[in-house]
């Protein structure tokens, strides 16, 4: 196992060689270690692959790659022997993975609920502040773009989380995430008033 882990690791390092927008490899690794912390209490779980969905999740993410069917973690998987079997576990569980897709839906296997936790815990906490604004920024998104992603999915994640374990790590970085944006408030109240009061003017 640990074998085609290492290999997993070199392929995923390879493949996010640059990227700056949040999801690099530091990303993956994050998820990685929080998949395996999951597992941990999740015994019907099969360990291979959860560590190899949570290193191939944004593989073949469309945001980074114009890719279909999962094709780069199947050719990963292909070219380490993986069975035909435990490669589509790994993809569904992959596939189970995004909000953008998937919303607060449950997925089917322990796998997949496994790195959907692991993921959205990456979303969380400082991690997920300095992630938001590393991809806003390189979308050409201004701060208050970025704040609005926070209302629309972050805030969402915690009651989302299929495991106990994830429920236990997302509380604290929740709480983190509305104490930040309610110091964003305060520092940008009097941003807002004289925005406010231009309106007026303008319309006067």
């Amino acid at each position: 196992m640990q074998n085609i882990i290492d290999a997993a690791l070199g392929y995923v390092r390879a493949l996010f060689e640059g990227n700056a927008d949040g999801h690099d490899f530091g990303h993956t690794v994050r998820v990685y270690e929080n998949a395996m912390r999951i597992a941990e209490s999740e015994p019907g779980a099969d360990r291979l692959t959860v560590a190899l969905a949570a290193l191939l999740h944004d593989a073949d993410d469309p945001k980074l790659f114009q890719t279909e069917g999962n094709a780069n973690a199947r050719r990963f998987l292909a070219e380490q022997g993986v069975e035909p079997d435990t490669a589509e576990r790994v993809c569904g569980a992959i596939n189970a993975v995004s909000f953008r897709k998937n919303g607060t839906k449950t997925p089917a296997t322990p796998e997949g609920r496994i790195v959907q936790d692991a993921d959205r815990l990456d979303a969380l906490g400082a991690l997920g502040i300095a992630r938001t604004f590393a991809y806003g920024g390189r979308h050409g998104r201004g701060p208050e773009e970025s704040v609005r992603h926070f209302h629309e999915k972050l805030l969402l994640l915690k009651d989302g989380m299929n495991t106990d374990a994830a429920k236990a790590l997302a509380a604290p970085r929740h709480a983190f995430l509305e104490a930040f944006l309610a110091e964003w408030e305060r520092e940008t109240a009097g941003q807002k008033e004289e925005e406010a009061e231009h309106g007026k003017t303008e319309r006067a």
